[in-house]
């Protein structure tokens, strides 16, 4: 399960930039919560692990504005989790991930990821 949500105002992070909006995924091995520092980010900036949905919601729920929390799909196997659009580590999917470099899927085809080409803004 994944949802993302946009905050009523920019929240101070540890370093850099303010966090803009946030995505939750639920996977098998814990929660995770990640930050982003733009409205179109396409991958998070920092995460965060949490014991339960309950909690993150707990820490979360009163700092998000109104639409509250937007569901999106899971992402595609291999994919980044984090990531608003498939995008994937380039050879992890033939078990030889070239850590760095970044392929996405673009009318069926998986092809370098260049971040200019790509908004992944989630509406």
């Amino acid at each position: 399960m994944r949802k993302y949500a946009y905050l009523k105002k920019p929240m101070k992070s540890g370093e850099g930039e303010p966090v803009v909006k946030v995505m939750l995924y639920k996977a098998e091995e814990g929660v995770y919560l990640f930050e982003y520092t733009s409205r179109d980010a396409v991958q998070c900036s920092a995460d965060r692990c949490y014991d339960s949905l309950e909690n993150l919601y707990g820490d979360w729920d009163d700092l998000i504005d109104e639409r509250g929390w937007i569901g999106i799909e899971d992402p595609l196997p291999d994919c980044q989790h984090d990531a608003f659009i498939p995008l994937r580590v380039k050879g992890r999917n033939a078990g030889n991930p070239q850590w760095g470099k970044y392929e996405t899927l673009i009318d069926g085809q998986w092809v370098d990821y260049a971040e200019h080409t790509c908004t992944g803004e989630a509406e």
